[in-house]
């Protein structure tokens, strides 16, 4: 497992500023919806786009790139922020950011311990249950009882590793790419990756 706790501290506080964020953000948008300013909907439609579609489409693209590009997986490995950045995928949350790889003997989780540091410029917003203290405490204690939560049994011969993101560090689980799949373009590709397969929690299926 990796963990960079002590040598990677996270860039906000961890107490009673996260949950009082949230209540805050709520109180402004029960009241905006009071005023008739936003429709509810809407703004479920916006966030919903972020977390699963906007933000892993990202994400999603540069999985497929390394499926069937050696040279591109070769530098996405070698130097995972350069070649994200290639697509012109970059900036705050995203500046540091590194790559690993599943493969039939290992398969990667990752989690950020402390609070929920993720990569935004690839995977968009973390979902809820990224943040949840359930999720960041059993991801390092027990990662084969979470993968299994999340309907992902692994036989006793795979490695599970646990990566722990930090302020200075985010991860990106390169996943393997499923049998079948040898005649699909990098669209189709993409269209296949998930972004819970690239936080570890799901494998990619073929269609």
């Amino acid at each position: 497992m990796a963990h960079d706790h002590d040598d990677h501290p996270h860039d906000h506080d961890h107490g009673s500023e996260l949950p009082e964020t949230a209540l805050r953000v709520k109180a402004l948008e029960s009241l905006l919806v009071e005023k008739g300013l936003v429709d509810p909907a809407a703004l479920d439609a916006i966030v919903d786009a972020y977390e699963n579609k906007i933000g892993p489409r990202n994400g999603a693209r540069i999985v497929a790139r390394a499926w069937i590009d050696a040279g591109y997986k070769a530098r996405l490995m070698t130097d995972a922020t350069a070649a994200i950045a290639e697509f012109g995928f970059s900036g705050a949350q995203g500046e540091h950011m590194v790559v690993v790889e599943n493969t039939p003997a290992v398969h990667n989780l990752v989690v950020c311990t402390l609070c929920s540091c993720y990569p935004w410029p690839v995977l968009g917003l973390p979902p809820v249950w990224y943040k949840s203290s359930a999720y960041r405490s059993r991801a390092v204690i027990d990662p084969r009882g979470v993968l299994r939560d999340f309907g992902l049994s692994l036989s006793d011969e795979v490695a599970v590793r646990v990566w722990d993101s930090t302020a200075e560090i985010r991860y990106l689980v390169l996943p393997e790419r499923p049998a079948g799949t040898e005649g699909l373009d990098a669209e189709a590709l993409a269209d296949l990756v998930t972004r819970d397969a690239m936080i570890g929690t799901a494998k990619v299926s073929a269609p």
